[in-house]
């Protein structure tokens, strides 16, 4: 009877492990490719470029999830979101991971059945008014109407900081970003408030652009980062160094043009990112030893995506800031592969 019972625990535990490692990545392979949620058609972020492709920074991410994976960068299909059903997507299952601009805070860190990666894009709260309000300052804004996106941490940033600054206001607040810059431009609201980026994202596709100022005050931190479900721990740290290898290659001088050359490197820390070293990073994680030359490969390292989605020579014309590499002045940082 013992002996059976030892064998039953046993072919269990087999079965238990085997039902463990069918996992979202093991998913992700057999279906042949990622399933990403992005935002709406944000400018530099994610939206459909003159050829009808997908473009941004989420986008990118989500590429070099796809190119580490299949070693293909279009093996990913995009699912767009609204700040409000984000989460519902990414908990059902619907996305396998969620690259649309999210605000990492404790509440949604620790109550949605969520988890933070790393964070994307460094950000801040801004408001942008119509040139001839007469507005050049957040305080000029007391008592006026402010346009809102529902379910963002805008809501209540711009409610603590009105409250502390003893100014008023009335929030106009829509469900879809789309409508909330509509109201905005149609005039049924002096401001409108979301990143800064965003603002400037958005006022990059206004008809006259000049006609729009973005106020110099940012209100807030807004570590914008990309999110998987809770509960999937190989997935996450697949996701979580794929983010960490562009930062690397980034701050070893990478890129994307220069990576086959950079295969015959002394430098040990860029073998054991390119996967010609003795070491296997890959395999342990369900990757291949080379999956960090795929991303570079497909997509680039971090500063090249920024550079081409939301940098000086785009029409957001952002500069890195916070976004630089650390040893470039930024905070973007990553662990050692080692």
């Amino acid at each position: 009877m013992n002996k059976l019972l030892t064998a039953t625990v046993a072919v269990l535990a087999t079965l238990g492990a085997s039902s463990a490692y069918a996992d979202r990545l093991d998913d992700v392979k057999a279906r042949g490719f990622v399933q990403c949620g992005v935002t709406e058609g944000v400018p530099g972020f994610s939206e459909l470029n003159a050829e009808n492709d997908w473009a941004g920074l989420e986008v990118d991410f989500c590429r070099a999830i796809a190119a580490s994976i299949f070693n293909d960068p279009k093996a990913v299909r995009f699912t767009t979101l609204t700040a409000a059903d984000r989460w519902q997507a990414l908990s059902s299952g619907q996305i396998d991971v969620l690259a649309r601009t999210s605000t990492w805070t404790m509440q949604r860190d620790t109550q949605l059945g969520i988890t933070f990666v790393g964070t994307l894009f460094y950000d801040g709260q801004g408001f942008m008014v119509k040139k001839d309000s007469g507005a050049t300052s957040v305080h000029d804004l007391n008592g006026k109407t402010i346009c809102i996106e529902q379910g963002t941490t805008t809501e209540l940033n711009l409610a603590d900081y009105f409250a502390i600054n003893k100014l008023t206001y009335t929030p106009l607040t829509f469900a879809g970003h789309d409508e909330t810059v509509k109201a905005f431009q149609d005039g049924k609201c002096v401001a409108y408030t979301t990143d800064s980026s965003g603002l400037a994202a958005d006022r990059s596709k206004f008809a006259n652009p000049a006609d729009f100022i973005i106020l110099p005050e940012v209100i807030s931190k807004e570590p914008l980062a990309v999110v998987v479900a809770k509960g999937d721990d190989r997935w996450f740290k697949v996701v979580r160094w794929i983010y960490y290898a562009v930062l690397d290659a980034d701050e070893l001088g990478v890129t994307q043009k220069n990576v086959d050359e950079m295969v015959g490197s002394d430098n040990p820390e860029i073998k054991r990112l390119l996967g010609v070293s003795d070491d296997d990073f890959g395999t342990p994680i369900g990757l291949t030893k080379d999956w960090a030359y795929r991303v570079i490969k497909g997509v680039g390292n971090y500063g090249e995506m920024f550079d081409r989605s939301v940098g000086p020579s785009t029409p957001l014309g952002l500069q890195p800031g916070l976004n630089a590499i650390w040893k470039d002045g930024g905070i973007q940082y990553a662990p050692p592969i080692r």
